[in-house]
């Protein structure tokens, strides 16, 4: 196939900002060639290049061996299809295809059979005279294509031609594309961040992020074999695991080394692995490859969304005090008080206040008709060191209970593996307590002061597991441990299959399943 196309480290930069950093990409005869990518990853900004409406800072475009940079837009042989078509109001759809042959003034037969052939390429018969601001969206655009295949260009470019359908007229519209490309025999460059158009339409597929080049290949390859994981996210759905390749045909990750078909990485080197979630299949327990339990289902029409945790999140296991009710009666001046021992961080001994005190303790007192009594003062002196230190809690009456906090050293889990930091602490409550709570697991993290953060930038991360194994609407005095835990290892599965949330199952893949990719940062 003869190369017809070729760009050579093509810089483009506005005001400052480079939009391109060095596009090399060849384009052949009659190919079907996408620029896929998100908004501004400088996709639109190479189309324009070569159809001559930009010119790059700094590259070269060879066009069937020629050098055109300095060759003006109208001298090229490419014609352009725009997103909102441009098609002329005041002509009929006839005139607007024919439009380009009367610039060149060739005569009224030639123009009329040239014409008549692409309404029939095009599939509009008998619309010469309508009105083009009558016709459809999908009609309106193949108008825009007619009249652009009408001159005979060596290159179509395409600028998102399909955004402005519908869902149903897109989908047609992409089979009619493909069908007019083979027919006319012309290369087409077409410009989208629809991975579904890529996908459908195109001999070669060119992904582009933030004005590199990500991955050059046929749809099979970038969708099969992505060469990243923005690749992989941007082409389809992906379970995206980080793991080592351990050696040619082994990559290991959550804890286990795998059979895989990949080969030629460094010894030990950190790399990515996708697994499709339709190469994912749901086994009975003891069947699979890895054990897992169904966290939630979801309905998709042709299959069913099943999300399977695996492998659990980093986690702190902390100890529940339970206590029987303790009140305190002053029958003289008709009162009771309450308060619990309770647990702190050394660190947050310095800006301790009284009202702190008496929210961590749960500190109250209520007269003989239930109505809250003020507490006039909170006696305590605790020091910046490990220790036991008592504080007590009284009303103006002299109705007082004295307690204990416990100051310790902070204590959390750092798991290197999976990035995060989690802390939680040890903490006394009464079972009337536990069963006044309407959030349990919301007043769970609150009393234990359960946090978890990333321990590469020390954002927050979000607890999402709360363990436990008692009813609080019948537990009594002792210890419970609870685990707050982050989130797990979580893989999509697509399957036609049903299954229930909270079910014991495996997930069963093959090592064809195993897709290894270079990390981001390697490339």
């Amino acid at each position: 196939m003869k190369k017809l196309i070729q760009f050579k480290n093509i810089i483009k930069e506005f005001d400052g900002n480079l939009v391109l950093k060095g596009i090399d990409l060849d384009i052949y005869e009659n190919e079907f060639v996408t620029l896929l990518g998100p908004s501004g990853c400088g996709k639109t900004t190479l189309l324009r290049i070569l159809g001559g409406f930009l010119e790059q800072t700094k590259g070269e475009i060879i066009f069937d061996g020629q050098e055109i940079s300095k060759v003006p837009a109208y001298k090229r042989e490419v014609n352009t299809v725009f997103q909102k078509y441009a098609l002329f109001p005041h002509m009929n759809v006839y005139d607007n295809i024919a439009f380009g042959l009367k610039i060149k003034k060739q005569s009224k037969d030639v123009i009329e059979q040239k014409v008549n052939r692409m309404l029939s390429l095009i599939g509009l018969e008998g619309y010469g005279k309508r009105n083009v601001t009558l016709l459809s969206g999908g009609q309106q655009q193949r108008v825009a294509i007619a009249r652009a295949l009408v001159n005979e260009p060596s290159v179509l470019l395409l600028d998102e031609p399909l955004g402005a359908l519908d869902k149903a007229l897109r989908k047609e519209m992409q089979y009619e594309l493909k069908r007019i490309q083979q027919e006319v025999g012309i290369t087409f460059i077409f410009v989208t961040h629809d991975q579904e158009e890529a996908l459908t339409m195109s001999d070669k597929i060119v992904v582009m992020k933030d004005g590199r080049i990500m991955q050059i290949g046929t749809p099979a390859d970038i969708y099969n074999e992505p060469a990243n994981e923005y690749v992989a996210r941007f082409i389809g759905e992906s379970n995206i695991i980080e793991g080592e390749m351990r050696e040619d045909y082994k990559v290991f990750f959550d804890d286990r080394v795998y059979d895989c078909v990949d080969f030629g990485f460094k010894k030990n080197e950190p790399v990515d692995i996708m697994v499709r979630p339709e190469d994912l299949e749901i086994v009975e327990r003891g069947k699979g490859t890895i054990s897992g339990e169904v966290k939630s289902i979801l309905f998709k029409g042709v299959h069913n969304e099943i999300i399977v945790q695996t492998v659990s999140g980093a986690s702190k296991t902390v100890t529940m005090h339970v206590l029987q009710n303790h009140d305190l009666t002053n029958e003289e001046a008709g009162e009771k008080i309450s308060a619990n021992d309770f647990y702190m961080d050394l660190e947050d001994v310095a800006n301790l206040s009284d009202a702190e005190v008496i929210a961590r303790a749960n500190a109250q007192a209520w007269d003989t008709d239930d109505e809250l009594v003020s507490l006039s003062k909170v006696e305590y002196e605790v020091k910046e060191e490990p220790g036991v230190y008592p504080v007590t809690f009284k009303t103006s009456a002299g109705t007082a209970i004295t307690v204990k906090i416990t100051v310790l050293e902070p204590k959390f889990i750092e798991d290197q593996r999976k990035g995060v930091g989690i802390t939680a602490f040890d903490f006394y409550k009464t079972a009337d307590e536990l069963k006044e709570s309407i959030a349990l697991d919301t007043d769970l993290c609150i009393w234990a002061k359960a946090e978890a953060w990333d321990l590469e930038d020390g954002s927050p991360i979000e607890i999402e597991d709360i363990i436990y194994d008692f009813d609080e609407e019948t537990i009594t005095e002792g210890d419970f441990p609870i685990t707050f835990a982050t989130k797990g290892r979580e893989f999509k599965v697509h399957t036609t299959k049903s299954s229930e949330v909270g079910k014991k199952v495996d997930i069963l893949f093959s090592p064809q399943d195993i897709h290894v990719m270079s990390k981001m940062g390697n490339l």
